[in-house]
């Protein structure tokens, strides 16, 4: 990421800021006026950044971890709970399915249509076969268990942030991690019980899990300083990834234990993971700096000075803005206007979005929810290996998705290409390159090296996407970026359960080479066919509808 560039408008807009109105400023009372007024004039005059990165009213408080890290950290520490708790049924299920009493259909075609079975000690394979399921779910059932997760989580996503604005983001997320904690402990129990009971207990758990992205942005905006949001939101968000590079072979060597009965073990450790997590939370993270009764003055004061200055500077740009006749809008629509869903609905560059979105969906829970079931029946992996390389890709695509990024940032800022060209760039690696290596899977046959090579090497491109279209959405519109984001992820989560529901109607009874080709086919059709749509219709210019004149009250409010 290029180093931040301070403007003569930041600089100047901060100028205007006001010591005296900062709340809970009594370590600025300390310091002498003598020393506040040298330090403004140095800052005016351009001798110094808007923010320091490490004051040093910051140092003298105690060498231990500040207070906003410890809620990145947290942070981090939820979403990889959250995520060990989304993938582990996706491992699970292959220990709790009874494969051979599922009944196949030309069961000749599947003797000469399926790899052939390995030899002790090859492909991963225990020389002691693993023990069958208690369950006999076809694959459409299990297609159904698979995606019930994801009816509840699209519910809550846009309902989720509202609640985190209105009640604190804490309560949000920390209770969405709690509910999908003890949602996961019971699932064994609904396993055994009732079908339509598991069903119920994933959709549930889904729908508390599905909040937990839109709160961790409220939280963001109160905690963390403007310099530092990048950083924290890179820390924060890797715990998704991480989350699932862990739990998935742990989950897989829990399955092959007699520990707790074998594959309930993984729901029971996770959800009480989850649940101690919980507890850690509610006790070391709160709403805002300005409610916390552990965290230092100097850090206080520190947040609270950098988003008033924030504040500051986008306020007077709105007011130049308006004095200059421009059409120009400010980052934050005014609280009283309506958010325009006709346009919202109408707009055709929002549509390549979610379409694109889709498409890479539909390809992503392709492979988190189906490829394991793949790699057991068709290769014939262990499930401890099993786990172990479908957890590959996630690392690798994390490490992929950064140098893209990176790369991305540095090619525009040097202007060798423009913001729409490096959105389809991006976009197009993030869908075409993973499809290309599905495409693979399906003519490398039954080498098991290249196929690991297809999901881990090619696929990994797919972490692109954080360069390509994820970022349109404030192109479009600053102001309604958020409930754009919130309508094409919805909308891209809905192939959450469409996908293995599909999967298990085309296999149906044939686990074959076939069949499953033409599950990778689809995926890598839908992918390419979304990332086209986007070549022709994206749009990196702000929306008209977007341009509403600032409001002409700032000013006399301010006053």
């Amino acid at each position: 990421m290029p180093p931040h560039k301070w403007t003569d408008e930041s600089r100047d807009a901060s100028c205007y800021y006001d010591p005296s109105t900062s709340s809970n400023s009594s370590a600025s009372a300390e310091r002498s006026d003598d020393e506040a007024d040298d330090e403004r004039e140095a800052f005016c005059s351009g001798e110094r950044p808007l923010i320091r990165s490490s004051g040093a009213a910051e140092e003298n408080h105690g060498c231990g971890p500040k207070t906003r890290h410890i809620f990145g950290f947290m942070g981090f520490l939820g979403f990889a709970v959250v995520y060990a708790m989304r993938v582990n049924l996706s491992v699970a299920i292959v220990a709790m399915v009874n494969q051979t009493a599922i009944p196949h259909s030309n069961s000749s075609v599947i003797d000469t249509d399926t790899c052939p079975l390995p030899a002790p000690h090859h492909n991963g394979s225990d020389p002691n076969p693993q023990k069958e399921g208690e369950f006999v779910w076809d694959e459409a059932t299990q297609g159904l268990v698979l995606g019930s997760f994801f009816y509840g989580y699209v519910l809550t996503q846009v309902p989720g942030g509202r609640m985190a604005e209105l009640y604190g983001g804490k309560k949000i997320y920390g209770y969405g991690v709690l509910i999908t904690a003890v949602f996961t402990l019971i699932t064994p129990l609904a396993a055994h019980w009732d079908l339509p009971l598991l069903v119920l207990v994933r959709i549930l758990e889904g729908m508390g899990e599905g909040v937990t992205y839109p709160a961790m942005h409220a939280m963001l905006a109160h905690w963390i300083p403007p310099l530092e949001r990048n950083k924290f939101a890179a820390i924060v968000y890797a715990g998704s990834n991480i989350g699932t590079v862990i739990s998935m072979p742990l989950a897989g060597w829990l399955c092959s234990l007699d520990f707790l009965g074998g594959w309930p073990s993984a729901f029971y450790i996770f959800g009480l993971l989850g649940i101690l997590w919980f507890i850690a939370w509610m006790y070391l993270v709160y709403d805002k700096p300005s409610d916390h009764p552990r965290i230092s003055e100097s850090e206080r004061e520190y947040i609270e000075r950098s988003l008033q200055v924030q504040r500051l500077i986008n306020q007077d740009l709105a007011e130049a803005e308006e004095e200059e006749g421009q059409d120009e809008v400010s980052l934050r629509a005014p609280p009283e206007e309506p958010i325009p869903w006709s346009s919202l609905l109408t707009s055709v560059p929002l549509w390549a979005i979610l379409l694109t979105q889709c498409g890479q969906g539909w390809a992503f829970y392709t492979q988190l929810t189906e490829l394991p079931t793949y790699m057991s029946n068709i290769l014939h992996f262990d499930i401890q290996s099993n786990a172990l390389l479908n957890a590959v890709p996630y690392l690798t695509s994390w490490f992929v998705g950064i140098a893209c990024s990176a790369l991305a940032d540095w090619m525009l800022a040097r202007r060798y290409i423009s913001l729409l060209n490096s959105y389809k760039l991006w976009n197009t690696v993030a869908s075409v390159v993973p499809s290309l290596g599905l495409i693979g899977i399906i003519y490398v046959g039954c080498d098991w090296v290249w196929v690991t090579f297809m999901l881990a090497g090619v696929g990994s491109f797919g972490g692109a996407v954080y360069a390509g279209n994820q970022m349109n959405h404030i192109a479009l519109s600053p102001r309604y970026a958020g409930t754009m984001y919130g309508i094409t992820n919805s909308a891209a989560n809905i192939c959450g359960f469409l996908a293995p529901y599909v999967i298990g109607l085309i296999i149906n009874h044939r686990e074959t080479l076939t069949q499953w080709h033409l599950v990778f086919w689809l995926a890598a059709g839908l992918n390419i066919a979304g990332n086209f749509i986007y070549l022709i219709f994206a749009s990196a210019e702000e929306q008209s509808w977007s341009k509403t004149p600032p409001t002409r009250n700032s000013r006399s409010q301010r006053a």
